[in-house]
């Protein structure tokens, strides 16, 4: 006879606890453990698992460090974008994750990809746990994608999904989503740690096994995070978000992990009524409607993995309505604005003590480099001193506590999109080369806010 035991699994690590706790040990959160039915155990006189026998088991094949093995061909999609985030194409044999919020394009994307492999002459598989096939059918119709020879399966089953998987051996799958399958070897829910876990565990070896390039679907929690087990994340080769707001027209593909290719690394796409099109010059679109004289305004010349893209960033220092001044960030990190400002009024005496202070990313991009902050700070000071910056100009450099400012990396990149774009002065730390532009360096915050107030005269 068979006894069950039941723990607490904690659905945000996959820590496994013997009795139910408000908080997890391992990773502090909150109401995250959910009972789950234990692995069943023989009762009896301390019976003990039969051991495996030597001819079951799988030979170690080992091969030399050093031998020469040809890189396998990478499935290139045609959508470049896609492409571009991947490292050139997805590698044969690989687990990709891509989260992202509901309705961002997801699943618009990945059909996409799909049809566009199966044109090119690639076995695809779209399997669906989420929608019905009917569903997709409509989907693939609307996007024009009706007439693309791409297999198409309604399925949660693990069981079923890797049979018929292995019957077909793709070159290339979609799985929407790892949280909707469920295996029959765990009693788990679906979309539980354990559940989750074990599928995506089954669905990368079969990747490996078959050659297959296998790309898991995967939801978000409030946070934004990849909702399910970090461990999940370790599985898989690379982990892909798809970012954008809903009321903005683009979308933003961002690779946070590549195990074949740069991390960091952005596509831009556009939502249009044909489905996701891809944006050549995003940073054309991020400056698109940008005001010629307004104040607080400055154009940052950023890296996105190895693509410049350029931006506005906008800042409007006001008057505070309560005794508390409020600051609002968004696009950018909120302790990196608090740096910035504290540096401005210990260095240079600017009094931000009593103002609000409201910071924005146009577009929608979010930045995460350092070398934003001379970007914000002028376009603090200008908000300010209530004058604009030069409309043809270009800022990027880190400021230190002290107030000095850094050079950054990839400072010919930089310019040379600015210059593309049509712009004709930077302000950048000294010592970067022109590539074309009129460079105005400034070594200091101090020596920025008299460049600015210079311009203004």
């Amino acid at each position: 006879m068979a006894r069950s035991d039941t723990v607490f699994v904690c659905q945000s690590c996959g820590a496994v606890h013997a009795k139910w706790a408000g908080r997890c040990d391992a990773c502090g959160a909150w109401n995250t453990l959910v009972e789950e039915a234990g692995a069943s155990a023989p009762m009896g006189s301390g019976a003990k698992a039969q051991p495996v026998r030597a001819s079951r088991r799988s030979r170690l094949e080992l091969v030399d460090l050093g031998s020469e093995q040809p890189d396998p061909e990478r499935l290139v999609t045609g959508i470049i974008e896609l492409d571009r985030v991947a490292g050139g194409g997805l590698v044969p044999g690989s687990a990709v994750l891509v989260g992202g919020d509901p309705g961002i394009g997801k699943s618009t994307l990945l059909l996409q990809a799909a049809a566009r492999l199966a044109a090119n002459g690639a076995t695809s598989v779209y399997v669906s746990g989420e929608e019905a096939a009917g569903q997709v059918r409509r989907r693939a119709r609307r996007l024009g994608l009706a007439d693309a020879p791409v297999r198409l399966a309604a399925e949660t089953s693990l069981e079923v999904i890797l049979e018929g998987l292995r019957k077909e051996s793709p070159d290339f799958a979609v799985i929407d989503s790892v949280q909707t399958l469920w295996s029959d070897q765990l009693a788990a829910a679906p979309g539980t740690v354990a559940q989750v876990r074990a599928c995506a565990q089954e669905l990368v070896r079969f990747a490996k096994k078959r050659n297959t390039a296998v790309v898991l679907v995967g939801h978000v929690t409030k946070d934004g995070q990849i909702a399910g087990p970090r461990v999940v994340e370790h599985m898989v080769d690379a982990v892909l978000y798809f970012e954008g707001e809903r009321t903005h027209q683009f979308r933003i593909l961002r690779a946070v992990k590549n195990r074949f290719g740069p991390a960091d690394e952005i596509g831009v796409f556009e939502m249009a009524e044909a489905g996701l099109q891809e944006v050549a010059n995003p940073s054309a679109l991020f400056l698109d409607g940008r005001g010629k004289n307004a104040s607080g305004a400055a154009v940052f010349a950023g890296m996105e993995g190895t693509r410049p893209v350029l931006t506005e960033i906008q800042a409007l220092v006001a008057p505070a309505a309560f005794g508390t001044p409020r600051r609002a960030v968004v696009g950018w990190d909120s302790g990196r604005l608090a740096m910035v400002l504290a540096v401005l009024e210990a260095r240079c005496g600017l009094g931000f003590g009593g103002r609000d202070v409201y910071l924005n990313v146009a577009g929608g991009l979010k930045i995460a480099e350092p070398a934003a902050d001379l970007a914000v700070a002028a376009a603090l000071i200008s908000s300010f001193l209530d004058t604009p910056l030069p409309a043809d100009g270009v800022v990027f450099g880190e400021i230190a506590l002290s107030g000095d400012v850094r050079p950054v990396g990839r400072t010919e990149a930089r310019l040379k999109e600015a210059a593309k774009l049509g712009f004709t002065r930077a302000l950048t730390p000294d010592g970067a080369d022109g590539a074309g532009l009129r460079i105005d360096s400034v070594d200091t915050v101090q020596a920025l806010v008299r460049q600015l107030g210079q311009d203004t005269e």
